[in-house]
Parts: C-alpha cells; structure tokens; sequence
C-alpha cells in the first residue's frame, strides 16, 4: 500500500490512528480499553470515577460520560502534556509502533464532520488546531529517531 501524503480520516486502514482504537493502555495504575477511556479518566483525580470510566463498554460513552464530570485542578494546563502521554503509551505496542511508522512522512489530520476544532480538524468547515494529529506526528518523529530511521 502507498502512503499518502495527507491522511485525513482515522477510519478504515488508518482508524488505529484514533484515540477509540481498542487498546489496553496502563496509566496511572488502571488499565483502560482505549487512550480516550484514559484521557477522560484523567479529567479527575476521583479513583471510583476513574474506574467506572476504565470498565464503559465504548470509548463513546467514556467521552460522553467525561463531558459531565468535574474537572481536577489544573486539567486545562496539563490536557495537552496526558494527550501525549496516553499517544506514547499507545504507541510503544509493537504492532502501533510499526503502523504509525508505516505513515512514513504523511502529514497526519484528525479529520472530522462533528466540529471537532481543538485536537482534530472539521472538514465541513476547514477549521481546527489537529493537536491529535500533531501528537502523532510528534510521536511518529520521536520513534524514528530513538530507532535511528
């Protein structure tokens, strides 16, 4: 399969790529089923919160769910730092690792159609900050480099 230069759905071949991918993800002593389950368990510094979010069925209803919790202190400042974190967790699987590499040098975009304008891009309107898509690319650099490609 050719790489594009441009990947700008996280779907199909590409939907390891986003954060509803199943994979265990070990963070801060839970084990969560997806990185979204473990970003938006770390939305609360509440243990029983954290827990019912690692044991939601889908990653949909660990966002839904997150939309309603309180957030702990500092969580704005420090969303960004856990996004990366949880990316790097992800990608340290083996099979991820070599996926995410096989994008080669393809500019990676969180594209989506529901409004999504901070960690993805809306492709209805042509806004947004991709900092999903960013990470990645991060991630993807720093792999390279650790594993002198």
């Amino acid at each position: 399969m050719t790489t594009p230069k441009v990947i700008n759905s996280f779907a199909g071949d590409y939907s390891f790529l986003s954060n509803f991918h199943p994979v265990d993800i070990y963070y801060e002593g839970i084990i969560y089923p997806s990185v979204e389950h473990a970003f938006q368990a770390a939305k609360t510094s509440d243990n029983a919160i954290r827990l019912r979010i690692a044991n939601m069925s889908t990653p949909g209803g660990a966002k839904r769910f997150g939309h309603t919790i309180q957030l702990r202190t500092g969580w704005w400042d420090q969303r960004e730092a856990i996004m990366y974190r949880l990316i790097q967790i992800k990608f340290s699987k083996k099979d991820l690792r070599l996926k995410l590499l096989q994008t080669e040098e393809a500019e990676l975009i969180e594209g989506n159609t529901w409004g999504d304008t901070v960690w993805g891009f809306d492709l209805r309107t042509g806004k947004g900050e991709n900092k999903l898509g960013k990470l990645l690319m991060k991630t993807r650099a720093m792999l390279r480099h650790e594993l002198n490609l």
